[in-house]
């Protein structure tokens, strides 16, 4: 019986194990594998921002094309059908009489402008440049959100390494805690030493939450450029950074600043507002011109009130002999009967048809005073341009002061790169030469893990300095208009 109860709490453990393993296998299979191209594809695919200004720039795009549907005619047809009550006059004669009429009324009329002050033209251009404007914009959103998902990423595989220096940390702050416990319980340390110990790892591990959660963080952040669920389990691949050996450091300073001026949204986005600012100013000073316009109608009525018949003939008129001339024998007759209209049905077309009328002509408006609404447009479109060349000329002082910085950042970055480099080697060596003595049986324990911690710090070192100096070259990659990739 007691062999079964074993036999029987075996296979609940083993079955738990594997169930517990085929869990977090499906747990692991189930997780996204994020690497840097696919964070950039999927935040540009996804973010709303970036959606966001693409519908604005298909507003202006719809903007820009009323602009040039503006130069078309116009054409509106305007019928209506009414019934009147009350005294109204009897058609035919002289008089009022209360009745009920029913009215139909159909007019069309076609406008042309033909001048306006150059304004249609200048609206037409000014569009124009607005759409260039949204569509500078997107492009402006798209590579700030670029460059926000390479830092994020980078910080990710930071972080993550602070993480593993984390753990190193408190594996040997327990080691140390257990040695000074043995001392203690011998006799061989005080009470402080032992509290002392207890302390380093209670920092230690404070020190892997503080890095985990910034980890946690960094991920949490990538998904929002992403815009991925935040439950969604990811895994940011670490690309294998000793083969990237062309990551350049030095660049000239004014060579890059004169190419980042020509490729950079931000300048192009300043100075693009700024032309259309300057469009504005024709723009306004249309105003002061004469409208000239071509234009043309049809109409034509019908009401109930008009007689249900009209006079479409009238009778012949007849004669009646009364006698002869006797000179020519010429018969003389005499008129017997007048002659008298012949009624039809006046239909509801007929009417139409003898009401129908056309007009055409030209129409000249003239603004004489306009209680200086004109002025004021036009000069507030010159001060709005003026405002826009000092926001082109600050947007170019603040791009070369920040491209100078991220030089000199990059520059920075080398240094503490080949320090980190001289320090990982050196670690790597004495690493080396502690293990051949503990394995000579001349090092203990805690030397030896001291040397292997000092030696993961200070490749954490050197790989987060690397990390360092490519990103400060990413940078540059980014105000110079080159694509980003690692």
């Amino acid at each position: 019986m007691a062999k079964f109860i074993f036999g029987f709490k075996k296979g609940l453990l083993i079955g738990f194990t594997l169930g517990l393993s085929a869990f977090s296998l499906t747990t692991v299979n189930a997780q996204q594998v994020i690497s840097l191209q696919k964070a950039i594809d999927l935040a540009m695919a996804n973010n709303l921002s970036i959606k966001q200004s693409q519908i604005t720039t298909s507003i202006a795009t719809e903007d820009y094309k009323q602009s040039k549907y503006n130069l078309l005619p116009s054409l509106t047809a305007s019928p209506n059908a009414a019934y009147g009550f009350g005294r109204s006059a009897v058609s035919g004669n002289y008089a009022y009489a209360n009745q009920t009429v029913f009215n139909v009324n159909g007019s069309a009329s076609l406008q042309l402008t033909i001048f306006q002050g150059g304004q249609l033209r200048n609206q037409i251009l000014q569009n124009k440049i607005a759409l260039d404007v949204d569509k500078t914009t997107t492009a402006k959103v798209k590579n700030d959100l670029l460059l926000n998902v390479v830092t994020d990423y980078l910080t990710i595989l930071s972080d993550q390494d602070l993480v593993v220096a984390a753990k190193q940390q408190i594996d040997l702050a327990k080691i140390t805690l257990d040695r000074a416990q043995k001392n203690f319980d011998q006799g061989n340390a005080t009470r402080a030493d032992l509290a002392q110990a207890q302390a380093q790892v209670s920092t230690a591990e404070l020190n892997l939450t503080t890095a985990q959660n910034q980890v946690d963080l960094a991920v949490i952040v990538l998904k929002q450029y992403m815009e991925m669920d935040p439950t969604t389990e990811i895994a940011v691949e670490k690309p294998d950074i000793s083969k990237l050996t062309d990551v350049k450091t030095i660049y000239d300073a004014s060579e890059v600043i004169k190419t980042s001026l020509s490729v950079n949204p931000d300048i192009k986005l300043a100075e693009l507002q700024q032309q259309s600012y300057e469009q504005a100013i024709k723009v306004a000073k249309g105003n002061y011109y004469p409208t000239l316009s071509l234009f043309g109608g049809l109409g034509s009525t019908y009401t109930s009130a008009q007689e249900p018949y009209k006079i479409i003939d009238y009778t012949p008129l007849a004669f009646d002999p009364i006698g002869t001339v006797q000179s020519t024998n010429q018969i003389v007759q005499t008129l017997t009967q007048l002659r008298h209209p012949i009624y039809g049905y006046y239909s509801f077309t007929d009417q139409l048809r003898d009401n129908f009328n056309q007009s055409f002509g030209i129409s000249l408006q003239i603004p004489i005073f306009n209680r200086f609404t004109a002025r004021t447009s036009v000069r507030k479109a010159k001060l709005n341009y003026e405002y826009a060349q000092v926001t082109t000329q600050l947007a170019k002082n603040t791009l070369s002061k920040t491209i100078i910085q991220a030089l000199a950042d990059l520059q920075a970055a080398v240094k503490n790169y080949q320090s980190a480099l001289h320090s990982y080697e050196s670690t790597k060596e004495a690493l080396n030469v502690t293990k051949q003595r503990y394995d000579a049986g001349f090092v203990n324990n805690l030397d030896y893990n001291t040397a292997v911690t000092n030696y993961n710090k200070a490749q954490n070192d050197m790989i987060n300095a690397q990390y360092s100096m490519i990103f400060r070259s990413k940078v540059i990659d980014y105000y110079l208009g080159n694509k980003i990739e690692l």
